[in-house]
């Protein structure tokens, strides 16, 4: 028979991994994690942090830990990003928290990560958004290598919309990658992690440092010259190259080779690494990802419009396709993650 003692040493906690209700121990403390009684996932123990009860570590990196939470006052799930205590006394780490939350809150974009509050409680700071949980699109090429041509474009049109939504506010992104596109349960794709960004005014100070991931960095910012929009165009492109081809724009053995190559060596069209590719989705991504500046489409407008093109031309390629009832399981096959 069970006892009071018994039940007051156990925590029912829905486990993250084959989602049913189960115990772990009552003494647990906040945050820790017991492995699932039945499918060994490890199960945190819930913390309260003012009405947001976080429930499972979702996301890590260098700033902090981002939780999948539920607002208890409004009855929906949500995801919080709880800084390392150890940053508190940092400037540098403070304003680089502070810079991504004003800089996401300033931005109402379908596609952009919406934030809901910042705040503070007992020395602890944290930033409430939007809960984008179903993978990056990293995560996807990892385990893809490939991504079917239509979803690269869709995903490509709506990216750089909200990236003209945050240029309209005045704001460069400065870190577009396949792991800062995250998907929410309806598949959408939400841009994150505005960390690095800055005013897109023109500055004659450049910074000591070059920001950016080496795989996607654009040739100028390697440079030290001006840096401007073309340069987020050049790096979602080379995402979306990623994405579509399975291999980064350039490889090389070492990153400073990766590095020089961005600015000296010329890139391979996605059609020829991948002959699948059509030729409209091949170009436009091959004139984002121009050496020069002035060689890429000169507004977020222009590229949208290059691939919804190769995007309106593919699907009638697809139709076409789908006409032929001996080819319809290769056109089937082309999409993948719809949801």
């Amino acid at each position: 028979m069970e006892t009071n003692d018994t039940r007051k040493a156990l925590k029912m906690v829905t486990c993250g991994g084959c989602g049913t209700k189960v115990f772990i121990p009552g003494d647990t403390p906040p945050l820790e994690v017991a492995p699932c009684p039945k499918c060994q996932f490890p199960v945190m123990m819930p913390m309260l942090l003012r009405q947001f009860e976080l429930r499972q570590a979702i996301a890590s990196g260098g700033m902090g830990t981002v939780f999948r939470a539920f607002d208890t006052t409004l009855h929906r799930e949500v995801a919080v990003k709880l800084m390392k205590p150890e940053l508190a006394d940092d400037p540098a780490a403070m304003e680089s928290f502070y810079r991504e939350a004003r800089a996401c809150a300033a931005l109402n974009h379908t596609n952009i990560i919406h934030i809901y509050t910042f705040d503070e409680w007992e020395n602890q700071r944290y930033l409430v958004m939007e809960l984008a949980d179903q993978g990056s699109l990293d995560g996807m090429i990892e385990t893809h290598r490939c991504i079917a041509e239509l979803d690269v474009l869709d995903i490509g049109v709506k990216v750089a919309s909200a990236l003209a939504t945050a240029l309209k506010h005045n704001l460069l992104h400065r870190d577009i990658k396949p792991g800062n596109i995250l998907f929410n349960a309806d598949g959408e794709p939400k841009l994150v992690d505005f960390g690095l960004a800055r005013s897109a005014e023109p500055s004659a100070d450049h910074e000591a440092a070059v920001w950016g991931t080496p795989y996607y960095i654009a040739p100028e910012k390697i440079r030290r010259e001006n840096e401007d929009f073309l340069s987020d165009m050049y790096s979602l492109a080379g995402t979306l190259y990623h994405a579509i081809t399975g291999h980064v724009p350039f490889e090389a053995p070492t990153i400073d080779e990766v590095i020089s190559a961005h600015v000296h060596t010329p890139l391979t069209p996605p059609h020829l690494v991948l002959p699948g590719i059509s030729e409209p989705t091949s170009q436009a991504l091959a004139k984002a990802m121009a050496k020069a500046p002035a060689d890429r489409f000169q507004s977020y407008d222009e590229f949208i419009m290059a691939l919804t093109a190769a995007r309106s031309q593919l699907l009638i390629g697809l139709l076409r396709t789908q006409q032929n009832p001996t080819s319809a399981a290769g056109a089937a096959s082309r999409s993948w993650w719809r949801r």
